[in-house]
This record gives C-alpha cells, sequence and structure tokens, in this order.
C-alpha cells in the first residue's frame, strides 16, 4: 500500500507549481539576456537551480547557503567548480512569499532575469502556473535562542517568535533615503502587498566603479530606483515612500530561505546585507541548540512537534 498524506489534515503541506511557466529579460549584472523555466519538483525536493546553457557545464545547485559563493551586490549559488548562477535573491523571496517548497529552475544563462528590480514578476509567474500541495508535511527551522551576528555597524538577529517576522532598519545619507525602518508579519499575502513591488536600488555616483567590477552592466531605470546625490531619477518616483527598505527585508526573505526551510522567529536587521544575511544563517545552521525541525498547522503559525527528520506521511 501506497503511504500519502491525508489533505483533509489540519498540519502544512508541501507546495509546488502545477505547471511549468517561463520568462525571460536582462541579467542586472550581467547585461545579457537570459530565460528562466520555472518547473513543479517532488516532495522533499527543496528549490534546485539548473544551468542549461552550454557554458553552464550542466550545473545543478540546491538554494542553500552553503552553495553560496559570492554575495557581492546580489547572491550567488555555485558548485565551486567555476559554474554559478547570480541573484537568486528576489526569486527565492517570491518562493517564501507565496509558500513553494520544491521547485526546479531552469536558467539559460548566468543569472536570472531582473525583471522590474523587484519580486511582483516572479510572484505572478508563480500565480499563472498555480500552487499545489503535495502528500508530504511542510518542515519549518524553530528559533530556539537568540543567535547575533555583528560587523562594525552592521548587526543581525534571529529571535524566537510565533510566525515569521521582521525588523528592518537602514540608514543612507542621501536625504532621499536617509533613516528608515520597518516592521512586517508575513502572513496572509503580506510579502505580496507589501513587499514583492519594491525594487532594487543604487547610486549613480557608484555606476563607474560596479561596472568596472563587472556589475551592474544591465542597470537601468527601468529595473531599479536610482539615485543621485538627495535626488531620486525615475520619471515616476518610488512606489513607496519606504520603498528602500521595503526592498531590503525582500532581499532579506530570500535570502534567510538559503536555510532550506521556512523560519518561524523574528529577524532583527539594522543595516544589513546579503552578505551579513547568509552569515546569520550559517551561524543559526552551526548552532544545533538554536533550532529544531518541526511542523505547523496549516494556515496557521503553530509550532506542533520536533521532527528528527522529514515526514512523508500522515496516513497510510
Amino acid at each position: 500500500m501506497t503511504a500519502s498524506v491525508d489533505k483533509s489534515s489540519s498540519y502544512a503541506l508541501q507546495q509546488t507549481l502545477k505547471s511549468k511557466i517561463s520568462c525571460s529579460g536582462t541579467g542586472l549584472h550581467s547585461g545579457v539576456n537570459v530565460s528562466m523555466t520555472l518547473l513543479p519538483a517532488p516532495p522533499n525536493t527543496g528549490i534546485i537551480f539548473r544551468r542549461t546553457d552550454t557554458d553552464g557545464n550542466g550545473l545543478e545547485v540546491a538554494a542553500l547557503v552553503e552553495n553560496v559563493v559570492d554575495d557581492r551586490m546580489c547572491t550567488t549559488l555555485g558548485d565551486g567548480e567555476g559554474a554559478t548562477i547570480a541573484t537568486v535573491e528576489h526569486l527565492m523571496a517570491a518562493l517564501c512569499g507565496c509558500g513553494i517548497d520544491n521547485l526546479y529552475v531552469e536558467v539559460e544563462g548566468s543569472e536570472l532575469p531582473i525583471m522590474d528590480g523587484s519580486a511582483a514578476p516572479f510572484v505572478f509567474l508563480i500565480e499563472c502556473a498555480g500552487i499545489v500541495e503535495q502528500d508530504a508535511l511542510r518542515r519549518v527551522i524553530e528559533i530556539l535562542k537568540p543567535v547575533r551576528v555583528e560587523d562594525e555597524d552592521r548587526q543581525v538577529e534571529l529571535l524566537p517568535g510565533d510566525g515569521f517576522s521582521v525588523d528592518f532598519e537602514i540608514e543612507f545619507e542621501s536625504d532621499a533615503i536617509g533613516r528608515q525602518d520597518m516592521s512586517v508579519d508575513l502572513v496572509n499575502g503580506t510579502f505580496k502587498g507589501e513587499l514583492s513591488r519594491a525594487r532594487t536600488f543604487g547610486f549613480i555616483e557608484e555606476v563607474d566603479q560596479l561596472r568596472a567590477m563587472g556589475l551592474a552592466l544591465g542597470g537601468s531605470l527601468d529595473n531599479a530606483v536610482v539615485v543621485s546625490g538627495n535626488e531620486v531619477l525615475n520619471e515616476d518616483g518610488l512606489r513607496y515612500e519606504n520603498e528602500f527598505v521595503r526592498h531590503k527585508i525582500l532581499d532579506c526573505v530570500g535570502d534567510l530561505y538559503l536555510a532550506g526551510a521556512p523560519i518561524i522567529g523574528h529577524f532583527k536587521g539594522h543595516r544589513s546585507g546579503h552578505a551579513l544575511n547568509h552569515s546569520i544563517v550559517r551561524s543559526l545552521l552551526a548552532d544545533q541548540g538554536s533550532w529544531r525541525y518541526t511542523t505547523v498547522l496549516r494556515d496557521r503559525d503553530d509550532v506542533i512537534e520536533e521532527l528528527d527528520e522529514l515526514p512523508t506521511m500522515v496516513t497510510a
């Protein structure tokens, strides 16, 4: 007899897409046109990135913090043998915000398309493809005790908490940004409504330096908020008054999903970026007394029980 999950169970189940879906666009840092296809994956697969172009050398890499090979201006995954996939954080944030546990991401190029600089186009793709529950319980990472990482005047912390929530503060000398802070609970569509449309941003005075480093070659006013001194150069202005901190939270959600499962706990960040986000995930996973795998109730954040391993069934 084949065991399966009772879909009427109150436990949260893993999810993937109903059908495959594709898009294409410019790579923010590479500046070249790339295409991407999202495909359903079996239970317990996680998020797997694949390079399908000839230069990718057949790269297949799991979206886990241990596979981050570069965090300059974006999150880049690789296998340590040369081939990489860059700028995965916006898609990872959308997958986390939409509750996608298992997915194959095929990329014909070295970088995901930047689209409009936010995660909203990826949320749209996910919704167009549809979401389906699977015959396996979802596991989450429950924070049991505080974990903190500091780097000079930058700090991040993960704390026990109900559900997944984020407090984030940024501070820039430019009056166009200044000091911004935001607190958000990631429940009931909050990611789509409050964070997904917030775009990446940069400073015009840094463009030459970034391009000399091989970065931001595809950046434009169509896919980023560009700041010059104390002004925003985008003709239509900002999507939110505090769009800058909202995008930093979006990036954070994507980076934290590299833990390999959704987090039940509270994140606090002060002037954090990709490197520090990755560092707190590594520190968390390295301290086995600070977290555990658990299950949660469907549409709730109540922690049910500790898991020794990922469950695959509740009824036969």
